[in-house]
């Protein structure tokens, strides 16, 4: 991640549990719903504040990374009664081995990152075959103009997130992932809910 962006989530953190928890508890709970039954080792990348933290099942192994140390303080203390690990580290240099993690969970983390393709190409490295990406976030639809919200990237990308980004162009960098299901989420369609699969 860019170092204005780690530098703007330093100050965000204090205020980013009251833009989007409930704004988004709903989809990330059925987005975390898709998590495997038997015990499992879970990457969640770009944990930020840890808003996921209590709305997953215990019986997994957890390592949340975040660049930024405040978002992971404010983490820290929603990790109770959870096996969960927390490192402060880079989504586009993940700090793991091939192949040592069963399922990976992406929320609101490959639309902020200045290269998403890179991200998800680091997460697909650390999956062993057949293991399975969690998405939720904001894209654009392959043609789809919108305009303002292209204008809108450059900026707001330096300080928080993109609003440019296309699944479809991402995912097609990525050649060892398949597409499970994508489903509109929130604001008519611009966050999904994707899932995606490592080739075996």
């Amino acid at each position: 991640m860019s170092q204005p962006l780690q530098t703007s989530y330093r100050f965000i953190a204090p205020f980013y549990d009251a833009f989007l928890d409930r704004a988004t508890r709903a989809v990330r709970r059925r987005s975390l719903e898709r998590l495997p039954d038997e015990p499992a080792r879970v990457f969640l990348g770009g944990v930020g504040t840890g808003l996921d933290l209590p709305l997953l099942p215990a019986h997994h192994h957890y390592v949340g990374l975040d660049i930024t140390a405040a978002m992971l303080a404010k983490a820290r203390p929603r990790c109770a009664g959870l096996d969960v690990a927390l490192v402060q580290g880079d989504s586009l240099a993940l700090p793991f081995a091939d192949a040592s993690f069963d399922c990976a969970v992406l929320h609101l983390i490959l639309a902020v990152v200045p290269q998403p393709e890179r991200c998800l190409a680091e997460t697909a490295r650390i999956l062993k075959p057949g293991g399975r990406i969690l998405l939720f976030d904001k894209f654009l639809r392959p043609g789809q103009r919108a305009p303002l919200r292209r204008l809108a990237s450059p900026l707001v990308g330096r300080i928080a997130t993109r609003t440019d980004v296309v699944f479809e162009d991402v995912l097609a960098a990525v050649p060892d992932l398949a597409l499970r299901t994508d489903q509109p989420a929130l604001a008519g369609g611009w966050f999904r809910l994707i899932e995606l699969e490592k080739s075996p």
